[in-house]
């Protein structure tokens, strides 16, 4: 036995060859390969800083890891596991160390730029994972770092791009420079391309007087872009308020959820027109409504002119107090009697909505007020009242006018009257304060206006008395005047 297995030996030794025959058979078994070539290995090792690579090399490749993945400062561990079959570029097959470098990062680039330039010949889609956001954009991870240009994200620029990172999105490929590494990506390209289809449908839907809602996408000098839906609508600047404004930003902030109505729908040019003060009530319309003949409001005087004065009366809203209803007396410049910027109290004469024009009193105002009355009537003050056929009040629901108290389960109607009710009396109360300062200074009024004072002057300013009686106002119901003294603590 023995000999046999010595002669085994030798057939075995003398199958292999001579020494260099042997060193010929080794060396065939070691891939032959050259700086920049492909290769292929398992890993056998992971370190914090490094990855060991077994590509049947007489030593194992080395990745450090910052050639191991696109990302920026990433754990080895979450890029690759032992036994992991990777593909590397050689970097250099001996560095001054002895060591094989490699880049599993540079293999992947030499891959994807393969597949990305045929893509871009085919003007085909590129899918990615956002992996950074940059200044000016994101970096997509589409086997190489493409560059997302923040004004190409979306169909309309996005201000805040950290909500991208980790999302899978796919875009077009619009530049590609190997020699620089430079590949620049557009998904609003992809997304217009894509939602055309979907535009064109959307458009053919949306008809003139359509309510929608939508989202102010951004603001221009000429008026405000609102997202209806991945379509995009323009509010003009004299659309967005029916008050004069000076630029979009006094009303409307980008990201504000609106409603706006449809003006009209350009399907040629694509062009959407909305309107934002469409779907508010006109000031002029509100203001007819709550307003009514008789009564009295509170105003800034805001321009004089030789035939009279305007007041503000509400924003946006002005009204004329003609020069004949400025005094009891003739004026013959306005400017005698009341002041630019002024607050005065004035009596509305007549609301023209159809040509937007009212016509104001301050000498009825005075008038219809005596500084040392204690008669008031709410109604004339802006409190809403309501009257029956024979021009009687109409108590609020929940009151109980027999016994002059507010019926239990009523306290919300009761909180609204008793509030509107409070602003009616305060008021009254400054315009009384008003009207005081008013006779104080009549005679010196007139004295700066040419003319002497007039005997009948204080006679027919306060020529109002609390014996004159109007029917159906509030001040005449003695039941409601005790609910007055109620409210008034008396």
């Amino acid at each position: 036995m023995a000999e046999n297995n010595t002669e085994v030996t030798k057939v075995a030794i003398n199958d292999i060859g001579t020494e260099e025959d042997f060193i010929k058979a080794v060396d065939s078994t070691i891939k032959n390969f050259d700086d920049g070539d492909l290769v292929e290995g398992t890993v056998v090792k992971i370190d914090h800083d490094e990855v060991l690579l077994d590509i049947g090399y007489k030593t194992e490749g080395v990745i450090p890891s910052r050639e191991l993945s696109i990302k920026k400062d990433v754990d080895p561990d979450e890029v690759v596991k032992v036994g992991d079959t990777v593909e590397a570029l050689v970097v250099t097959k001996e560095d001054k160390e002895g060591r094989l470098i490699l880049s599993k990062k540079r293999a992947q680039y030499e891959r994807a730029w393969g597949d990305i330039e045929k893509i871009k010949e085919a003007d085909g889609v590129v899918e990615g994972t956002v992996i950074e956001a940059v200044k000016g954009g994101l970096i997509v991870d589409i086997g190489l770092r493409g560059f997302l240009p923040a004004s190409l994200v979306e169909m309309r620029r996005v201000r805040d791009l950290s909500p991208y990172i980790g999302q899978k999105i796919q875009a077009k490929i619009l530049e590609l420079d190997k020699n620089r590494n430079n590949v620049v990506l557009s998904r609003r390209q992809y997304l217009e391309e894509t939602q055309s289809e979907v535009r064109e449908t959307f458009l053919s839907q949306l008809k003139k007087g359509q309510i929608r809602e939508g989202v102010v996408s951004s603001i221009v000098n000429f008026g405000a872009f609102v997202d209806l839906g991945g379509v995009d609508g323009l509010i003009h600047v004299s659309e967005l308020s029916w008050k004069h404004i000076d630029h979009p930003s006094e009303v409307v902030k980008v990201g504000d959820k609106v409603t706006v109505e449809v003006l009209d729908v350009d399907l040629d040019r694509e062009r959407i027109s909305l309107s934002l003060k469409a779907t508010q009530e006109d000031p002029w319309q509100r203001f007819a409504r709550t307003h009514v003949p008789g009564q009295i409001v509170k105003g800034k005087v805001t321009k004089i002119v030789q035939f009279g004065v305007f007041i503000s009366v509400e924003d946006g809203i002005e009204g004329l107090v003609h020069i004949s209803e400025l005094a009891n007396r003739h004026v013959e410049n306005p400017e005698t009697v009341v002041k630019p910027g002024e607050i005065v109290f004035v009596k509305v004469i007549d609301v023209d909505l159809d040509r937007r024009r009212i016509s104001l009193s301050l000498k009825q105002a005075n008038d219809s007020v005596d500084p040392n009355s204690e008669d008031f009537d709410p109604a004339i003050y802006g409190m809403p009242a309501e009257y029956d056929e024979q021009g009687n009040y109409k108590y609020p629901e929940g009151f109980d006018p027999n016994t002059n108290e507010w019926i239990a389960g009523y306290e919300k109607q009761r909180e609204e009257w008793e509030s509107q009710y409070a602003a009616a009396h305060q008021l009254w109360e400054e315009h009384k304060e008003f009207v005081a300062k008013e006779l104080e200074h009549a005679e010196e009024s007139a004295a700066a206006d040419g003319q002497g004072p007039k005997e009948e002057k204080v006679e027919e300013v306060s020529n109002y008395s609390s014996e004159s009686t109007s029917n159906g106002t509030l001040a005449d119901s003695d039941q409601l005047a005790a609910l007055r003294d109620q409210l008034l603590g008396k």
